[in-house]
């Protein structure tokens, strides 16, 4: 008897002391934003059956958990305010300190919205003055999934200060700082972005699989595996290169030299990313080799062309450094080559790539890599010789591999937390489907909106800037019919565009200047938000009349006129094209709040394009408000990203 009663005391005792505590989701901390003037829903987890008791701001709301263990309690909405504590009793108490009510942002998208504040311009000067008590900032860690998730493990709100705010988004910061001196309330930012990424991987598998061209992707979805992705990558590299190098090799014994021996080198036909060639997932430096002849005539001061290299490369000729490059990897390569460094019969390439990311290797097409002495180009598209030097080991599930792995993870957790908006800087990755972003964007931004719950919520987003060389010619671009897409998802209900045409780098994808960016996202966030009368947008095209030789373009969001940076008075990055859709280059001048453009080479104009490119380095159209016009075109001609879709 007596051992039964010790067996029943030690179950009733493991029963009791297994009890959970109470928990708050993880999106709830000391020093958080609610936000103002909404139901804000509070949720967590407890024992089933528990009852919760959560004190707030003069509120109290009790709450019992379900049989799964949820709980959840909505607060009353509530005015700008703070700061004040929170309780929640339960078997255990909770309490939350310094909590502010105010507006809370959502800030995503890809690498120019994970691109901190310690890479802006003016960076020690901004760092050292951010203290702003009044403004917190959440970091999402950056974390991938097949299924969704409730949990952000290792995240918590801070106060912004100069320590908090070097590494969090630059363009969140900055357009957080300056929407809080216009509104004068509490923020709160939420930053979750991922470099690289996709806007596929955004969405959730409900969304992006009632698409037409995604009906079959829910499988695909289901079956990524997260947990032996990575070791899979490394097992199949590793069957491939027949393992790993040891240690770097490649600078010490200086394999540029063209007496190296290349015996054991492998070959791979140029131009191509390594991972299109086979070698999927490396990362690291590789090293190739390319031999070719010159005769006696032939030895001049010579132009090595090899395109765009992904990201880094040192490039040798004979054992002789001639270029180099860092993390440039939209930048094409173009190497002078002195007469001295040539001679009569065997030469010798050698480039060192370095890639830490993503793809490597050779990224342009084949005619883009030749020798030229003269006039003569010498190919050089073709079997070249390699090896790999440093592999790092690294390997991840990458987020693009499937859709919806970043909703689940980086997303999904933060849902039903009370927002006034999503801020959103993303599209360079989708730019090989630029014409289906006119489709998966606004799904996504339908997604959101559909699984927060909270209507149509503000969505503002920033049009690509400029980028990589200005073209000579007219011709169709990927870039500008993914602007062309975002500009259509305008559509929307309470959606805005911050353009930055005018604002990018040529050799950088990254542009520096992200504090005019956050500034043109929070004029869109006054008038869209909060319904400010006022001029948030540059000239967006409107409509387009013909008379002669000569087309007429109107526009909307002129503000109080266009304007021109120009002393002569003229228009750049127009282009016209008559009915056999041939696009050349335009004059163009103001005609009131009209332009006239027209073209000596088109005499029955059919179409005008403004500003339709990668970079139109020499834009100067703007409204008197000082908002660059909007990149358009008046034609609906088929463009290259037609029809391209996730696995093209």
């Amino acid at each position: 008897m007596n051992k039964v009663i010790t067996i029943l005391i030690a179950i009733v005792f493991s029963t009791f002391s297994g009890k959970a505590d109470v928990k708050l989701a993880d999106v709830f901390s000391d020093n958080m934003v609610l936000q103002r003037n909404l139901n804000v829903k509070v949720w967590g987890s407890a024992e089933p059956g528990e009852k919760v008791v959560l004190s707030f701001n003069g509120q109290k709301h009790r709450a019992k958990a379900n049989k799964g263990g949820k709980w959840k309690v909505v607060l009353e909405p509530m005015t700008a305010g703070g700061p004040f504590d929170m309780t929640i009793n339960g078997k255990n108490k909770i309490v939350l300190k310094n909590i502010l009510i105010g507006d809370v942002w959502i800030c995503s998208g890809q690498s120019n919205m994970q691109w901190p504040v310690s890479k802006s311009i003016n960076a020690e000067e901004e760092i050292k003055n951010a203290n702003y008590p009044n403004m917190r900032l959440f970091e999402v860690p950056r974390k991938v999934s097949n299924v969704p998730l409730d949990d952000i493990p290792n995240a918590t709100w801070k106060e912004c200060s100069p320590e908090t705010v070097k590494n969090f988004s630059a363009v969140g910061y900055y357009f957080g700082r300056d929407l809080q001196k216009e509104i004068d309330v509490p923020i709160g930012l939420i930053h979750s972005s991922w470099g690289g990424t996709c806007a596929e991987t955004w969405t959730s598998k409900a969304s992006i699989t009632s698409l037409p061209k995604y009906l079959d992707f829910g499988e695909r979805i289901d079956n990524y595996d997260v947990s032996t992705m990575a070791q899979k990558y490394e097992d199949d590299l590793k069957q491939v290169l027949g393992g790993f190098p040891e240690k770097e090799l490649g600078m010490t014994e200086q394999w540029m030299l063209p007496e190296t021996d290349h015996s054991d080198w492998l070959s791979m036909n140029l131009p191509t990313l390594w991972e299109n060639a086979g070698y999927k997932r490396l990362n690291g430096r590789v090293w190739f080799s390319y031999d070719f002849n010159l005769s006696k005539e032939a030895l001049d001061s010579a132009q090595l062309h090899l395109g765009k290299i992904h990201d880094s490369d040192i490039t040798w000729v004979n054992g002789t450094k001639v270029g180099q490059m860092n993390w440039a990897n939209e930048v094409e390569r173009v190497y002078t080559v002195p007469a001295q460094l040539l001679k009569v019969g065997k030469n010798n390439i050698s480039v060192r790539v370095e890639d830490k990311y993503y793809k490597g290797g050779f990224a342009s097409k084949a005619e883009k890599l030749f020798f030229q002495i003269g006039e003569q180009q010498m190919p050089l598209s073709g079997e070249w010789q390699f090896k790999v030097d440093t592999v790092i080991p690294d390997f991840k599930p990458f987020p693009n591999d499937v859709p919806s792995l970043l909703y689940n993870a980086m997303i999904h957790p933060l849902i039903p937390f009370g927002i006034r908006g999503v801020i959103w800087y993303q599209g360079e990755s989708n730019t090989p489907r630029s014409k289906e972003y006119a489709i998966t964007f606004p799904n996504l931004i339908s997604n959101w909106r559909e699984d927060w719950q909270q209507g149509d919520f503000p969505f503002l987003f920033v049009q690509l800037a400029n980028y990589q060389k200005a073209t000579a010619i007219p011709k169709e671009d990927a870039w500008a019919e993914l602007r062309e897409s975002q500009m259509m998802t305008l559509r929307l209900n309470n959606t805005g565009m911050a353009v930055a045409i005018d604002i990018g780098e040529a050799n950088d994808i990254h542009p520096k200047n992200k504090q005019e960016v956050g500034h043109r996202l929070m004029k869109s966030a006054l008038k869209v938000a909060y319904g400010k009368d006022i001029v948030h947008s540059g000239p967006m095209y409107k409509s387009m009349q013909i008379e002669g030789n000569k087309a007429i373009i109107s526009f909307d969001h002129v503000g109080s006129g266009l304007s021109v940076k120009s002393k002569h008075g003229y228009i750049n990055e127009f282009q016209m094209a008559g009915a056999d859709k041939q696009f050349y280059w335009a004059k163009a001048k103001l005609d009131g709040d009209k332009i006239i453009v027209w073209s000596d080479n088109v005499e029955q104009p059919v179409a005008v394009r403004f500003a339709w490119s990668r970079n139109p380095a020499e834009f100067n159209l703007y409204n008197k408000e000082g908002l660059p016009a909007s990149p358009f075109r008046t034609d609906d001609w088929e463009g290259i990203t037609d029809g391209k879709s996730f696995d093209d």
